[in-house]
């Protein structure tokens, strides 16, 4: 979750290893799109609770004030594990907050993004305030584009007061440079440096602890993969970086970064068995 502009758009191709998500989507407003393991055809769920195909080229055009959300289908391997569930973002004056609040009820853990040069800002708490504390547990909250924070002075004094601010409301709270975990992949101490290996562990963790039983826990660890990462071999041991491939959507126009793909969207870890279609994956 978070608010425009967080980088949530770069969360999105690391997560899935690809862009789903149409370009020019960026600019308009979209209902919460949930994305499930499988090769299935793209639909959106109205109001009522029926489907109707929708394209991926025009998902600009899905009307909003009659739909629920958008179900669209990926090969991702962090699927195996989890659905995803890509939300507007939480402080659009033009929407209504019923649009992303109709699915918080199936939410199992968040991944909040939080511009570091502005972080945890009194809207955001205002409305993580409002969640069950039963997520505390199992989110994280990212500070997203901590490079725009020069001096390591001012990225210490930012880190430690969110820390304070919100100790005991997330599992994790970590500094990130996303577009510099996406684009700079080859070398893995800047992969380590851009944040990206912590942020992994610790979304591989809170995966694990949704898992029922120590052992499914434990294996739960072991198996979670990021697509923009190579799987853990042990939950202390490295990750190893792999290259995001961006998808190109027929019909679309993609700029020179594809880390603008979803800006104004939140990614969250959802459960897909409750106020969902029954084709859903649940979580494991």
């Amino acid at each position: 979750m978070g608010e425009f502009s967080a980088g949530k758009s770069t969360l999105a191709n690391l997560l899935l290893g690809t862009s789903y998500l149409p370009v020019q989507v960026v600019a308009t407003q979209l209902p919460p799109v949930l994305i499930s393991k499988g090769d299935g055809a793209p639909y959106r769920v109205d109001l009522e609770g029926g489907q109707h195909p929708v394209d991926l080229a025009a998902l600009a055009e899905v009307p909003l004030e009659n739909t629920a959300h958008i179900h669209i289908f990926s090969g991702a391997e962090l699927l195996d594990r989890c659905d995803l569930i890509d939300m507007p973002g939480i402080s659009d004056p033009n929407m209504s907050p019923e649009v992303w609040q109709r699915l918080i009820s199936v939410v199992d853990g968040v991944i909040w993004c939080s511009h570091a040069t502005q972080a945890w800002r009194q809207s955001e708490a205002s409305v993580w305030g409002q969640m069950d504390p039963a997520l505390y547990d199992n989110s994280i909250l990212l500070l997203t584009r901590i490079d725009k924070l020069i001096s390591q002075h001012d990225r210490g004094r930012v880190i430690r007061r969110v820390r304070k601010e919100t100790e005991g409301l997330f599992a994790h709270c970590l500094p990130i440079s996303l577009l510099q975990a996406t684009d700079d992949q080859s070398d893995i101490a800047t992969w380590e440096d851009s944040g990206g290996s912590a942020f992994a562990r610790a979304l591989a963790e809170v995966i694990a602890m949704m898992a029922p039983g120590p052992g499914a826990r434990k294996a739960a660890v072991r198996s979670v993969s990021i697509p923009g990462l190579a799987p853990q071999t042990s939950p202390d041991g490295p990750i190893s970086p792999r290259r995001v491939t961006p998808r190109r959507v027929p019909g679309t126009v993609r700029t020179s970064s594809q880390n603008s793909l979803v800006d104004r969207h939140q990614i969250k870890l959802s459960r897909a068995s409750a106020n969902l279609p029954s084709s859903d994956p649940p979580f494991h």
